[in-house]
């Protein structure tokens, strides 16, 4: 396929919008978290060639050569606009504000290292709050790797 990563995205969203499917959906059935299944259609990841024939059959808009391309590596970028995304600002700013005090507790816990985000899984969940609000639950869980001390390269 000769298009650019935007021209893909754009056809593999319009083939997961007329399947009427919701990531959730697409998650369950695939065995993936939903926001997986996002980066998938957002060729933020790639698809593995044991769920390939389960998601053609869920969504009959993806065609051999858009399942081709979702089976490549993908290219991860974002784009540098979708700062200004109110959603995207706020997951952000909680990153901003938040993240001294989990880079603390992550140094209690574990010691000097970081949280992986190759080995990571994040799914988004509408909950119900103390007060019968909805609320937006967000599970980052991911891979914790120590630094190492690095001795002379050999």
């Amino acid at each position: 396929m000769e298009e650019n990563k935007e021209g893909v995205v754009s056809q593999l969203l319009a083939a997961k919008v007329a399947s009427g499917k919701t990531y959730t959906q697409l998650g369950q059935a695939l065995n993936l978290s939903n926001v997986y299944v996002g980066q998938l259609f957002r060729r933020q990841a790639q698809l593995k060639p044991g769920k390939v024939s389960n998601l053609k059959s869920i969504v009959s808009g993806l065609t051999d050569k858009l399942l081709a391309e979702m089976q490549k590596p993908p290219f991860r970028s974002y784009n540098p606009d979708v700062i200004q995304e109110p959603n995207t600002f706020r997951l952000v700013e909680v990153c901003m504000h938040y993240g001294e005090t989990i880079l603390d507790i992550i140094q209690e816990e574990f010691g000097d290292g970081i949280m992986s985000a190759i080995d990571y899984v994040i799914t988004v969940e509408k909950v119900k709050g103390s007060k019968g609000e909805d609320r937006v639950k967000i599970v980052c869980n991911g891979k914790y790797l120590a630094h190492i001390e690095q001795p002379p390269a050999p």
